[in-house]
């Protein structure tokens, strides 16, 4: 199964990538885990990246995407994968389906965590780290921070949800719950019994 993993900042993606990957026995791929092997693998891509990333700019659509096909094409996701964390435009979308159709694959479905943005606001502004013996908010946790990271969000990457709604493959899925609760409502999405067997796939 191919399955793209969409929601904003808090939404819990990073968590559910993990767990849903696992059921479906597939791996999660995220582009950090992508960009991270390719610098420190020093590939040409990678060396590529590097540049953009070290002045401080946005890594090229053509860099980000080819580095997400080549992850696609090795042994492990050729039966599958998840993706979380791309794409994040409607142009890095249509150049994963054609990067799909290269390698003969498609998505087979695509989840988006839906989460009210009041209580993403709640959960993000709620983190704190340990520095020096004392818990403190990180600048980009702070209320007014994180507002404008799910303005950025919604202004990017949420058209990606009436793109892919167009394409009959979008299930939303409520967030709110517990982490075994939104896994679950994911995973009958995917017509998938908690242990990971096919059942009969929801209705799109």
């Amino acid at each position: 199964m191919r399955v793209v993993l969409l929601g904003p900042p808090g939404a819990g993606k990073g968590t559910q990538a993990q767990i849903i990957a696992g059921k479906l026995g597939v791996p999660a791929i995220s582009t950090g885990d992508i960009f991270r092997a390719n610098v420190s693998g020093q590939t040409e891509l990678g060396r590529k990246a590097k540049v953009y990333m070290d002045a401080g700019d946005l890594v090229p659509d053509e860099i980000t995407v080819a580095m997400v096909k080549d992850r696609l094409a090795e042994a492990d996701a050729t039966g599958g994968f998840l993706l979380d964390g791309f794409p994040r435009t409607i142009a890095q979308a249509e150049q994963l389906r054609s990067s799909l159709q290269d390698l003969g694959h498609r998505l087979d479905r695509v989840l988006e965590l839906v989460v009210d943005e009041d209580e993403l606001v709640r959960r993000l502004s709620g983190r704190r780290m340990l520095v020096d013996g004392q818990m403190v908010q990180r600048d980009d946790d702070k209320p007014e921070t994180v507002r404008h990271r799910l303005k950025v969000y919604r202004e990017q990457t949420a058209p990606l949800s009436d793109f892919y709604e167009g394409e009959g493959l979008l299930e939303r899925i409520d967030a709110i719950g517990s982490v075994e609760e939104v896994t679950s409502r994911a995973l009958r999405a995917l017509g998938v019994d908690g242990d990971g067997e096919a059942g009969q796939p929801a209705a799109v």
